[in-house]
């Protein structure tokens, strides 16, 4: 596992509350990550991912604010430079993404083209 000079990915003041909030609670398993990643499927191709989860041999490790994260070596090409918010709202709850490198995205916000 490769330790990252440049975050790959930035979180905003509220994504990176709602994290910590995450770890904080009662049973949280120390021993995982948080992951940023993305998989096939999804309106336009391609879906967001974020959870916690352990590292494997492919991941590369960054750290944001105290949070440590990890980030599958080849998902960095679709998520260099990406913002992760935290919206609070009462039409939406939950992670949003604004991802520089998407060519199109779906209406619900979680799926991507490049």
């Amino acid at each position: 596992m490769e330790i990252l000079n440049k975050t790959p990915v930035q979180l905003t003041e509220g994504a990176i509350k709602e994290v910590k909030r995450l770890i904080s609670q009662e049973g949280f398993d120390a021993s995982q990550f948080l992951r940023v990643g993305v998989k096939g499927g999804g309106c336009s191709g391609m879906t967001y991912v974020i959870g916690f989860d352990k590292k494997d041999e492919n991941d590369d490790f960054f750290e944001v604010e105290g949070i440590s994260c990890i980030i599958n070596k080849s998902h960095i090409l679709y998520l260099a430079d990406m913002e992760i918010n935290w919206e609070e709202g009462l039409n939406n709850r939950g992670f949003t993404f604004k991802n520089p490198n998407a060519s199109s995205t779906c209406g619900c916000g979680t799926s991507f083209a490049v």
